[in-house]
Parts: C-alpha cells; structure tokens; sequence
C-alpha cells in the first residue's frame, strides 16, 4: 500500500465561536481568523496543508512524466501580436520556457529586433511581470507598469526606447490603470488609489480611485489632478487622449457592472473643466474615435447585442438616452445584429467590427457611415483579435486560435482584403489527430446553451473517457475558442476537453449576462449541472471519470456544483474562487462584485446570495468529489481566505475516502503575470491529481 492509499489526515483546523446575524438569519464564521494571512497561525496552518497537498502529489507515479511532457510541449516560440507608434513597432516574444514574455521593438519588420524590457532580469524567479505599457506617439519614450509576486497594485516607470535607460519618473499605487499621453510626449494621464495601509496592503478594501496628470522629469508628489468624486467613493477612471490628441476621454466605471459614463475633457484649452457627456449608468459605452466633435461609441442601449452611435458634443445629448431616440441625442451608424458585437476599431477610415456567433468570432468590414464592405475570411471557428492601428493605416494584425491551433499571427490588409501569415509557432503536437464540435443542450428551465467538445478523434462514446469541464458564467467574460499547451497534454492522455458557454457570461450579449447575474446565479450552476448530465447521457464520461473546473468567479461555480450535486462529479478543480458570498464585499475589490452577485447586506439580496454561497452549504457527513483547491498567498483579487476557508470546512465536512486538498501558492497572486515554471508546476499536479481520482490508465 503506497502513502496515498491510505486515509489522509488533515491538519487540525481551529474553530471560534464567531456567528453574524444577516437579516436575523444567525450565521456561524468558525474560520475568520484565517483571513489574517500574516498571522503565526494562518501561517503555520497554511504550511502544514501544503505538506499533506504536496506529499499526496509526490506518491503519484505519472506527476513527473506529465511535467516532462508539459514542459516539452511549452517549448516553443510564442508572438505576440505586432503593434505601431510612430516609426516603430512593437511585439512580445517569449522564447519557450522564459518565465515572462520580453518585449521587443523594431523600425521595420525587416530589421533585426531589439529588446526593450525583458522582465525576466527583474527578479531571478520570475515573479515580477510587466503590467502594461504606454508608447509616446513619436515612440521616444515607454511608459510601462510591473507588478510583483501576482498583485494587482502596480509601480509605472518611463523608458527612453532609444537608448534603453530608465527616466527619473516612479509612480506608485496604480491599480486597474493603463496610462495615455498626450500627443506632445510629455507626459500621460494615469489613475491610482491613495497608498495603503503596508501591512494590511493586498486585504483593505480599494475606494475612490483619482484620475492624474504626471509630467516628464517631475516628481509624483507633483501630479495634477483631473477628476476625481469624493462623493462617489466606488468609482474608478479611465483615462485615454484620442488619437487627433484634442480630447481627453473619461471613461467612469462603478463596480463589475458593464454600464458606465463617458466625460471628456478639451485638451486644447488646458483650463476647460471635464464634461459630462453621458453621466447615467444605463448602458456599456465604448469610445472608438472621433471626427472633430462627433463621438463614435460602441454601445449596449436599448441594443443587448450591441452597435455604434455616433454623438455630436456640439450638439449634446440630455443626460439619458434611454429615453426617445431622437436624431438630436445620437445618431445609429452601425444596428444591433444577431451575433453579438464584441469590439470595433477604425483603420483605413472603415469600422473593423469583431462579433460572437455562437462563441466564435466573426469579423465584419463597414465604411464609416455603416455600409456593410465585407467579411474577413478565417481560417475556421476559433477566436481572432487584434485588429488595432491608427485612423489611417492600411497594414494591422490579428491572431487567430482554436481548441487544436496555436496562436498564429496574420497581417491584413485593409485595402485588398488579403490576409498572409506572419508567424505561426512550431508545437509538438499533430493537430490532425483531434477534433472540436460545438453542441447546444437543455438546461434546467429548457434554455439552450452551446458548449465546445474536444477529443481525439475516432473516440468511443463508451462513457469511460475521463473528461474536463470547464466554466466561468459571469461578468460578461465570454469563452471562445483558445489553444492550451495543458489540454493537449490532457488530451493526448485520452482525455475529453468540454467548455460551457453558461449563461452570465457574454456570447450573446447582455441579455444572456444578466439571465446569469444576482437572483438569477442559479441559473448558471444549473447550466454547469445540465452540460455534466448531457455529457454522461451521450455516452462521454460517467460520474466518476467527470472532472469540474473553473477560476475565479468558475471557481465559485465549481465549489457551488459540487456542493449541490455531489453525486455528478468525480472530481473538482476550484482555483482562486469566491467560496464565501456573505464577506467577499469586506476585501480589496471584492465590493465592486456586489452589481455582479448582489450584497450580504441587502434583505432583498441576501437570500439568494446564501443559498449557494459554497462555504455556508456544506453538509458534514456527505462524501463530495475528490477535490484540489488552488490559491496563492498574493492574491489580492480574490483574498485566499476564500479557499482557506472552504478547504477547512470541507474537509470538517467530508465522509468520503477522496482527498480534499488545498495547494497554496508562493509569491503568486490571481494569476496574472505568473512565471511559467509556477505554471507547469501546478498543472502537472493537476493533471496527477485527476490521473489518480479518475483512475486513469
């Protein structure tokens, strides 16, 4: 009998005698002090649960074949997609295994390119990761952000492209910012929090965001600044200069609710106040460009699929325009279609529109006053983006991918239509020997929801094939087509790869969002439910070679799924999830969730949210799903105390002999800019993990 045949035992976890009182609904938290990440205690007990994790993980046989494979097959050159300021361009390139992707720059696509910033002599284990960049638009200088160890707080520097050397400039405490200059380079607008409290830095809650002005050469102390509403402490500012470099567009957002307002600025009279153009929250507005004074946006009103107005700020709306649409609020360029629009940009004066048909992408060509030009043809039903560029440009790129094809980049041609490859990476795998369908099933209520089916082909609908179902449902994030180094490993081990396009998410538009959203959340995990129940009864997978998967607000669903039907799955992977919907409101960003789920707080809201919330439905004495957490110590987007919590209930809680585990990770945070050794690593435990619960050969 080898080491994981036997029962595990988990660490002891404490219990307090903590209950809350919601609406007079006693609740019990006997695991709050967890939420302290820098205590002795939550320290040790975090050390003493990856001991028993990581010795379960080191027993399995097939963990270090599958990492050799993962780490063979990741090795390969992976391209960014090319970008243009001024006389240069612009790309990421990642070599194979280089921990994070290096940024290169070239004045010609002939020339031999020269590294920029390579964020991999940062740190030497690759834990610091460039956030974001920002060119000047004669491409003199680079305004870029780093983050550390996974977090979302960010410092931003200013390079000279030419020489490579760094600039005086040091801002600190941006969060959820970009940064957009002025057209004269000398300096860019950008918005930060006031600096935290540095102890309790990656858990306090993030209020009334700024929006700034920093001038070349001087210090942060010395920024202007431009707007910001200390009445209104949830909202956050985007700015951005548009590209005939007149205005300043303002773009406000208020929690993870899509609709927002858009002010502007005049950036000709440098004393003009910010102008409120559209100040209702009753839409999603995108500004794309202008001619003058008249503003192309891309929006959602009264249009759930989405189109493109045109509004004269000459000729201001009222500050609804929800209302009579009249000729005199806005103008409708392009209509709602049947697919849903998901992006737009202008080059070559002509509106390059991206839409979702069924979850894959259509690209559609309309000149500027919304006459249709034509269809670009790709390569199959997958996903494709870029299209970015200057008002003018008659060269951009796009990338195109699929569930079986690496990211190839495309140059197009905006006068001919013609598009030719650019680089298509080199990956060790036949393509040839898989195949993708997309099926639509019923879910509980009848609604149809379309999920994609990877596999070998020639496979036998047995219901002995191990399978991976994949899920997210919410926020308006849309799943689309996209290649895995980690699903061809899976697949090559005979595994089916499944992914659900459930409702809260965006593939058809807000309607389809908020059919997933606050009361309606159910909804979602009953999608989830119906496309594991459809996969057994096609004759896919059986309870027990079923695994459940999912992030974030997926790691939500796939800790609501288990709980709710145990019985279906034999195994779950909840990463970095919400698993406590009564405080996820009390942490970091966590408030701006409450337009998403709803609020604890609210009488109203609070049922609903209780119902599925994972931590508050377990039952002790039930045998749920094998099941793996994963989190990181850095996670200040989704606090660790979520999976810590989570993990010490359900292990109070399981009957069962499956193993409920919980794999925290170092230096790491929500998952982005992680290095990629951490990746492999936690996919080949992964991939072990599921080898040994669902028994597979």
């Amino acid at each position: 009998m080898t080491e994981f045949d036997r029962p595990l035992t988990y660490p002891t976890t404490r219990k307090s005698d903590i209950v809350d009182d919601y609406h007079g609904v006693k609740v019990s938290d006997p695991y709050r002090w967890l939420e302290d990440p820098e205590s002795d205690e939550t320290k040790a007990w975090v050390e003493a649960q990856n001991q028993v994790t990581f010795g379960y993980l080191s027993e399995i046989p097939a963990r270090e074949k599958i990492k050799q494979r993962l780490t063979k097959l990741w090795d390969y050159e992976k391209y960014g997609i090319p970008f243009k300021e001024g006389d240069r361009y612009f790309y990421y390139k990642n070599d194979g295994l280089q921990n994070q992707s290096v940024l290169y720059t070239l004045t010609s696509l002939d020339d031999e390119p020269k590294v920029l910033i390579d964020p991999n002599t940062l740190s030497e284990d690759g834990t610091v990761a460039l956030g974001g960049i920002a060119i000047s638009e004669d491409a003199k200088y680079m305004a870029y952000g780093l983050s550390s160890s996974g977090s979302d707080w960010q410092e931003w520097k200013v390079r000279n492209i030419e020489t490579g050397e760094d600039l005086s400039d040091h801002l600190k405490w941006l969060k959820f910012s970009g940064a957009s200059w002025t057209q004269d380079g000398q300096g860019f607008f950008y918005s930060r929090y006031d600096e935290p409290n540095e102890k309790t830095q990656f858990e306090d809650v993030n209020y009334y965001q700024k929006l700034f002005y920093h001038k070349l050469g001087t210090p942060q102390s010395e920024d202007v600044l431009i707007y910001d509403r200390p009445d209104q402490k949830e909202w956050g500012f985007g700015g951005g200069v548009t590209e005939d470099g007149k205005y300043l567009i303002v773009s406000v957002w208020r929690g993870t609710d899509p609709k927002n307002l858009i002010f502007y600025k005049d950036l000709t009279a440098p004393e003009s106040p910010v102008v409120e153009l559209i100040n209702e929250f009753e839409a999603e507005y995108n500004f794309i460009d202008n001619e003058g004074s008249l503003f192309w946006l891309q929006t959602d009103l009264n249009a759930p699929c989405g189109r493109i107005i045109a509004i004269d700020t000459q000729n201001p709306p009222p500050s609804s325009l929800a209302g009579d649409e009249s000729q005199s609020k806005f103008t409708e360029i392009i209509p709602e279609a049947a697919e849903t629009l998901s992006g737009i940009s202008i080059l070559s004066d002509r509106f390059v529109a991206s839409y979702l048909k069924d979850a894959y992408t259509q690209i559609k060509i309309f000149n500027l006053d919304g006459s249709f030009v034509r269809d670009v043809a790709l390569p199959g039903i997958g996903s494709a983006g870029g299209f970015g560029g200057k008002r003018h440009e008659i060269e951009t790129f796009y990338a195109y991918t699929s569930f079986t094809a690496p990211n190839t980049i495309y140059r197009y041609n905006m006068e001919t239509g013609e598009s030719s490859i650019y680089r298509q990476p080199n990956v060790d795998f036949n393509p040839d020997d898989y195949e993708t369908k997309q099926v639509f099933y019923a879910s509980k209520d009848g609604t149809q929801v379309p999920m994609f089916i990877t596999h070998k082909k020639g496979l036998q609908l047995d219901g002995n094939n191990p399978t991976y179902l994949y899920g997210y449902g919410g926020f308006s994030v849309s799943l689309t087509p996209s290649f895995s180094i980690s699903r061809i490993v899976w697949l090559e081990m005979g595994g089916v790869y499944a992914t659900a396009c459930l409702r809260g998410g965006g593939e058809y538009g807000e309607k389809w969002h908020q059919a997933g959203m606050k009361s309606n959340k159910q909804n979602v995990f009953d999608d989830f439910i119906s496309a594991a129940e459809w996969l057994i009864e096609n004759k896919y997978t059986k309870p027990a070679k079923l695994a459940i998967a999912g992030g974030s607000n997926g790691g939500l669903l796939v800790g609501a799924c288990a709980i709710q039907r145990p019985d279906l799955f034999g195994a779950a992977l909840p990463a970095v999830g919400v698993m406590d919907m009564l405080r996820f409101h009390k942490f970091t960003i966590g408030w701006a969730w409450t337009s998403e789920y709803g609020s604890p707080d609210n009488p109203e809201e609070f049922p609903a949210i209780y119902a599925y919330s994972p931590l508050h439905n377990l039952k002790p004495g039930t045998a749920y799903p094998a099941t793996m957490i994963t989190t990181a110590d850095r996670d200040d987007r989704v606090v660790p105390a979520h999976s810590f919590k989570f993990a010490a209930a359900l292990q109070a809680a399981h009957s069962g002999e499956q193993p409920v585990l919980i794999r925290i990770e170092t230096k790491a945070g929500h998952g982005g800019g992680k290095p990629t050794a951490k990746i492999i690593e936690e996919l080949a435990d992964e991939w072990a993990f599921l080898v040994r619960e669902l028994d597979i050969e």
